[in-house]
C-alpha cells in the first residue's frame, strides 16, 4: 500500500490546505462523540498555552464513525477557546477532520496520522486518546516538550492509577519489556505518547502496515522499534488516568494487541541482543510512579474461577505450550481453594517465557497460544488483587518491582526455552 493510499482525496486536501507545521496532534477515533469535543478542546487549550509560536495542527483521524463525533471535533473551534480563557494563539492553529481509507483499527489510524506528519513535515507529533475525558492542557506541554525541547524521540506517559488497574500493564507487558530490552519503561502499550518527526518517519517505513500486527497493535511496535533502535526515549508525568471498567474489557483482544505484538516482536529481533544486565531508569519529567489507593469493588471470586475452569478445559492445549513442570505446577495450583490459591511471580514468569518461546516455535496456532493466555492470566490478576488488597501505594510499587526483577533473574529460562525443548 502506497503511504498516500491511506489517506482519502479529502484528507489528502485538507492537509494540503494546512502546509507545513511545527506540531502535529492526532486524535484517533471510531464513534467517541460521548468525550471527543472536551479533548479535543483541551488539546487546543495546551498548544495554545504552552506552544503559541509554533505552527500547529489537530488532526482528527476518524474509522467512519455513525454518531456525531466528526461534527463535534469540528464545532470545537478556537473561537469557542477563546471565549472561555485569555489564551492567544500567535499563529493559526488548524484543525482537521477527516475519514481515512480502510477499516477502522488502531493502526490504521496510526498509520493515517503517521502519513499525515510526513506530508506535512512535522518536527514533533502526539497522540491523544478520543476517551481520556479527564486529560488537562498540561498533557500537552509534559508529552511534547521534551521532542520540541529535549531532542527526544519517543514520549510515554506516567500515570496515577488505582492499584487495581492497568493489571496487564503491571503483570507483564513492564516487566517482560524491562527484562527483555533493559529499560524502565512503565507504559508499552501507550494510549497517550509523543514522538518525533525521525521516529515517525522511521516507523512508516517498517513493512508492517499491511499485516495484521500493523493494524492490532502499531503502538507496542513503536515502543519496541524506539527501544531496540537506539532512539531517545523519556517518560512524562500526566496526573490520574480514568478508571477502566475491567468486568466489560475484552481480555482476549486486549492481549491480542499488546501480548501478541510483544511475543511477534521478538521474532524480529535475535534473543541473543537482549539486554544481560541490570535494566535501566529512563529520563522522567515528574514522578516515577504513582499509585491511589481508595477502594474499588472487584469480583475476584471470577478470575480464580476463569483460572481452575480454563486450566482443566484447556489442558491438552497448555500441554503443548508449556514445560512439563510449569503445566504441574498450574495444575497443582488449579486444586487448591480459593483463600489457598496464590499464582507465583516465579512460576508467572517462567509461563510468560513458556508462551513467548512456544509462539516462536509455532507450536500451535500462534493466536490460540495467545488465547490460551488468558485464564491464567487471570489467575495471576486474581493473586495481585489479594496480595496488595490492603496494601498502601508504595506497597503496591515495591511487590510491582519485585516482580519485574523476577522477570530479569529468569530471563536465561526464556534463553534455554527459546529454541530447545519445554
Amino acid at each position: 500500500m502506497a503511504e498516500e493510499s491511506i489517506l482519502t482525496d479529502d484528507f489528502l486536501r485538507e492537509l494540503i490546505n494546512v502546509g507545513e507545521v511545527d506540531i502535529l496532534i492526532g486524535v484517533p477515533t471510531y464513534n467517541d462523540a460521548a468525550t471527543v469535543g472536551q479533548v479535543v478542546q483541551a488539546v487546543r487549550a495546551g498548544l495554545v498555552e504552552y506552544f503559541p509560536r509554533e505552527r500547529a495542527v489537530i488532526v482528527n483521524v476518524d474509522g467512519g464513525s455513525r454518531d456525531a463525533t466528526r461534527d463535534l471535533v469540528r464545532a470545537a473551534s478556537i473561537s469557542d477557546l477563546q471565549r472561555v480563557s485569555d489564551l492567544h494563539a500567535l499563529r493559526t492553529l488548524h484543525s482537521i477532520s477527516a475519514r481515512y481509507a480502510g477499516d477502522p483499527a488502531p493502526g490504521t489510524a496510526l498509520h493515517a496520522i503517521l502519513t499525515a506528519a510526513d506530508l506535512l513535515r512535522a518536527h514533533a507529533c502526539a497522540v491523544i486518546s478520543p476517551s481520556s475525558a479527564n486529560i488537562q492542557p498540561e498533557w500537552i506541554n509534559q508529552l511534547l516538550r521534551p521532542v520540541c525541547r529535549e531532542n527526544a524521540d519517543l514520549v510515554t506517559p506516567v500515570y496515577c492509577r488505582n492499584k487495581f488497574d492497568g493489571l496487564l500493564v503491571r503483570n507483564l507487558l513492564y516487566p517482560m519489556t524491562r527484562a527483555l530490552y533493559g529499560r524502565r519503561l512503565r507504559e508499552p502499550h501507550p494510549a497517550e505518547f509523543a514522538f518525533s518527526g525521525r521516529l515517525g518517519n522511521h516507523l512508516l517505513a517498517q513493512d508492517i502496515w499491511s499485516q495484521e500486527i500493523g493494524q492490532i497493535g502499531a503502538e507496542t511496535y513503536l515502543v519496541i522499534q524506539a527501544v531496540t533502535g537506539g532512539f531517545r526515549l523519556a517518560q512524562s508525568f500526566l496526573g490520574p488516568k480514568l478508571r477502566i471498567d475491567q468486568a466489560a474489557a475484552d481480555l482476549v483482544k486486549a492481549l491480542r494487541q499488546s501480548v501478541g505484538v510483544l511475543f511477534w516482536a521478538l521474532q524480529q529481533h535475535p534473543l541473543a541482543s537482549a539486554t544481560n544486565g541490570e535494566s535501566q531508569p529512563i529520563p522522567t519529567n515528574g514522578p516515577e510512579h504513582q499509585v491511589s489507593v481508595e477502594p474499588v469493588r472487584v469480583n475476584r471470586k471470577r478470575l480464580y474461577q476463569g483460572f481452575t475452569h480454563g486450566v482443566a478445559e484447556l489442558e491438552p492445549v497448555l500441554s503443548s505450550i508449556l514445560s512439563a513442570r510449569t503445566l504441574a505446577e498450574l495444575r497443582r495450583a488449579a486444586t487448591l481453594a480459593e483463600d489457598d490459591f496464590r499464582y507465583s511471580d516465579e512460576l508467572w514468569a517462567s509461563t510468560v517465557y513458556e508462551f513467548a518461546a512456544s509462539y516462536h516455535k509455532a507450536v500451535i496456532s500462534r493466536d490460540h497460544i495467545v488465547q490460551a493466555l488468558a485464564p491464567l492470566y487471570r489467575g495471576r490478576a486474581y493473586t495481585f488483587l489479594v496480595e496488595n488488597r490492603d496494601a498502601k501505594g508504595e506497597e503496591v510499587e515495591a511487590n510491582v518491582e519485585a516482580l519485574c526483577q523476577t522477570f530479569e533473574r529468569l530471563r536465561p529460562h526464556l534463553l534455554e526455552v527459546w529454541d530447545g525443548g519445554k
